[in-house]
């Protein structure tokens, strides 16, 4: 407490006591062109990054001798002695490499740091802190407006997150600028690529349309992660976790570092696996990465290999309402199999991507990047289904001893057998005030969908094809990009993109004689201005059209009840003030939707239940973000998001089973909130490092009422919450192993209840009207330990 006391003292009267700074601008040895974002570490204290104008400014200091070391990609690393006072307005300047080390293919299609969207930077360390176990949504979750979730409950296996409440299908997401969204569903699934985030060198996280890139079109978000990191030295690298529910994590990551002054390696293998919190909701995961580079002065060349499997048994279904209390870990999967639930009632996936890239610097102001990548998946989900009737695979009514049997039992497997491939490029130029990029992509997605029955109890014979339907979808995208000072301080921006979609389907299991042949054309620009006020402030604004194409499942709607394409118009404004003590920013957003595709729950003339255009809908709120350093041991860091999410004049529907024409019910509301939508959404942490090599984090997170469904009704939703996690980490540092780093999380500490995802649905049924929610329960206090051992 004694501790605590003095170290808030010092925050309150440090600014006078010690007003002293180290301060100054990052430049080119050559040209003289200023370095945006270079880090600048204070050693043995702390960093920061320097500005879009290569400025930084360390404070507050006491008087003294320091030692800087500075570093940006393809620069040489630089070490300053500095004395304070005396250490202001310093000039360094760093000497480029011989190689061309900079990911040429993230910069065209990430944000720069004065470009006016919303986003969030975070580098490989910001992961590793965190990274024990769990999947890469919940490594993110303390980032703005961000609500992940885990259909298991404990972050391993299928695990979604939400950014501003928009669902994981409208949120674009790149590999190296490359498309990862599944063309067909529009989904990411983390659990086909497990432990990917130790695999990763940074992340970018834009809310909004943001700024154009490849692949589905970004409808509220976009998250680019880079993985084409250089290591110049050798290393090799053990990491080992175990914690509840038998989890483990294992992943070995070895680098050849400069090898002939040319060629470098690394590789990584991981292996997770774990029970679950709810009933059989195991996992059994494995992952791979490869990447060898070429690289010199003007050019590089790199391959890389990323690989996943998984084997995770199903918690698709959800904990009915009537066992949320007493039952929280019951899991109906697989119990229509008599007796014992089935035991390999599991989804069954690989993905294999594999990227080429070549860079090269034309001249020191062009520089061309081109890509071309293929994405393999092949997998199945396995069920025992009861009372099947014959018809819906395609047969007759056998004869069984005389007498015709109408349904059996069977074990059916439902395949998708796909290939992802294409390219993409980019061409830079920056010349003074002027950052030009041209760039795009073309892709085809083949894919098949098809289902075998590998046993029944009487009538079908094993492997049983029933259904065998394919698709095929082509885009293709060109942007040109264009930031121009136009006078000091100020900057313009603007984004033109043209997308062309072509995507057909061929059948569906349900429906075997609906087809969809669909074409789409979008135009969608972007465009936004910058001012840095200097003294750490920026304040910036834009505007952006952001459209996108239906997803699979909306085409089966029926010949009649084709979906339309939805259109997003976004407005985002910001002012942010950042030096190297505080950051704060707030953040005004506006997303107006057109023709937003939104569940009501009405029955199409095919007889499913599929998502609707609505003609008006919208998010507005803001965002609020803080971050301090009180001491050098103790930092605080919070954001904060207020918004409003409506549909408007919306009509939801619900099946009357009492009605002989099964005439559904119906009503229709002026202003209702949009499903699965906070207008409350907050993270905070409190970090400390009581001592050397130690440091304690206290990150926590609440999450407002969500809304099941469209209605806005209290009975329909999910209860808001709060969790509080703690971590602990503490590094030594001997002759034998350079690195060894004890880390020990305690997820949930208040073993708060809480469910962050699910769903609902009504019914009409006996004169009585029903309301069933199911819902995803979070497990109590849990924990991991870890051990890291880095070479």
């Amino acid at each position: 407490m004694k501790k605590l006391f003095l170290g808030i003292c010092l925050f309150v009267f440090s600014p006078m006591l010690f007003a002293q700074s180290i301060s100054g601008k990052i430049t080119d040895a050559v040209t003289g062109e200023v370095i945006a974002g270079a880090s600048v570490q204070l050693v043995h204290h702390f960093a920061v990054s320097a500005g879009s104008k290569g400025d930084f400014r360390i404070a507050p200091v006491k008087p003294g001798s320091y030692l800087l070391k500075i570093s940006a990609v393809g620069y040489n690393e630089t070490q300053v002695q500095a004395q304070v006072p005396g250490a202001a307005n310093l000039v360094i300047r760093l000497n480029r490499t011989e190689l061309l080390l900079q990911p040429i293919e993230v910069k065209a299609t990430r944000a720069s740091e004065i470009a006016p969207f919303s986003k969030t930077n975070l580098t490989k360390k910001d992961l590793e802190k965190n990274n024990i176990g769990q999947d890469l949504p919940f490594l993110l979750q303390q980032t703005p407006s961000m609500v992940v979730s885990s259909d298991a409950g404990n972050g391993v296996g299928y695990t979604g997150w939400r950014i501003r409440g928009t669902d994981v299908q409208r949120i674009n997401m790149t590999i190296n600028g490359i498309p990862y969204n599944d063309p067909e569903s529009h989904g990411t699934f983390f659990v086909n690529l497990p432990d990917f985030a130790s695999s990763v060198s940074s992340v970018q996280i834009q809310r909004g349309v943001g700024t154009s890139t490849n692949g589905a079109g970004a409808f509220g978000g976009t998250i680019n992660f880079s993985t084409n990191e250089f290591n110049e030295k050798a290393y090799g690298e053990a990491n080992n976790s175990y914690g509840s529910f038998n989890t483990w994590k294992h992943t070995v990551k070895a680098g050849s570092g400069l090898l002939n002054n040319h060629f470098t390696i690394d590789a990584r293998f991981s292996k997770i696996a774990s029970d679950g919190f709810v009933d059989r909701a195991t996992s059994d995961l494995k992952s791979a990465y490869l990447s060898a580079a070429w690289l010199n002065e003007k050019s590089s060349v790199r391959f890389n290999v990323i690989t996943g499997k998984e084997k995770t048994y199903q918690s698709w279904n959800g904990l009915p309402e009537s066992k949320l209390d007493n039952d929280r870990t019951y899991n109906s999967v697989g119990t229509e199999k008599p007796g014992t639930p089935y035991d390999n009632e599991t989804d069954n996936y690989q993905q294999d991507h594999y990227q080429l890239f070549y860079n090269q610097e034309l001249s020191p102001k062009l520089k061309l990047n081109t890509a071309l990548f293929l994405s393999r998946g092949r997998g199945y989900y396995e069920q025992y289904k009861a009372d099947q009737s014959f018809s819906d695979y395609g047969l007759a009514d056998p004869d069984v001893n005389g007498d015709p049997v109408s349904e059996t039992d069977l074990i059916r497997q439902l395949w998708l057998d796909n290939h992802f491939y294409g390219g993409i490029f980019s061409l830079q130029y920056k010349n003074g005030k002027h950052e030009l990029t041209y760039g795009g992509g073309v892709n085809q997605y083949d894919g098949k969908h098809y289902g075998k029955v590998i046993w029944a109890e009487t009538g079908i014979p094993k492997d049983h094809e029933w259904y065998n339907y394919t698709a095929m979808k082509r885009d293709f995208n060109t942007y040109a990009k264009w930031q121009f000072e136009a006078f000091r301080n100020f900057y313009t921006f603007a984004d033109l993109q043209f997308r062309y979609v072509k995507y057909d389907i061929d059948g569906f299991r349900s429906t075997p004689g609906l087809s969809a042949y669909n074409q789409y054309r979008f135009f969608n620009p972007k465009a936004g201005v910058s001012y840095l006020f200097g003294n750490g402030f920026t304040a910036f604004a834009s505007y952006s059209i952001g459209q996108k194409e239906p997803n699979r499942d909306d085409f089966e709607a029926g010949a009649l009840s084709k979906p339309k394409h939805e259109l997003l118009r976004n407005i985002e404004s910001g002012l942010q003030f950042r030096n190297s003590r505080y950051q704060l920013a707030a953040t005004f957003y506006h997303m107006d939707y057109k023709n937003q595709l939104i569940p009501t729950g009405k029955i199409n003339d095919v007889g499913a239940a599929t998502r609707v255009n609505i003609p008006d809908s919208y998010r507005m709120g803001i965002e609020l973000e803080a971050a301090a350093r009180l001491t050098d041991w103790a930092s605080v860091s919070g954001n904060l998001t207020l918004s409003r999410n409506k549909v408007k004049n919306i009509t939801v529907y619900y099946d009357n089973y009492d009605d002989p024409n099964y005439v559904q019910l119906s009503e229709t509301l002026k202003k209702a909130d949009i499903a699965f939508s906070p207008s409350i959404v907050s993270s905070f942490s409190l970090d400390l490092v009581p001592f050397k090599h130690a440091r304690v984090s206290l990150p926590g997170k609440y999450v407002g009422r969500q809304y099941l469904d469209n209605t806005s009704r209290k009975e329909r939703s999910l209860d808001d919450f709060y969790v509080q996690d703690l971590r602990m980490q503490y590094s030594i540092q001997q002759k034998l192993v350079p690195e060894l780093t004890l880390m020990f999380h305690v997820n949930n500490v208040f073993d708060r209840k809480y469910e962050p995802n699910g769903y609902t649905f009504s019914y009409q049924y006996g004169g009585a009207f029903t309301t069933e929610n199911y819902y995803y329960p979070m497990a109590g206090v849990n924990w991991m330990a870890g051990v890291n051992i880095r070479f």
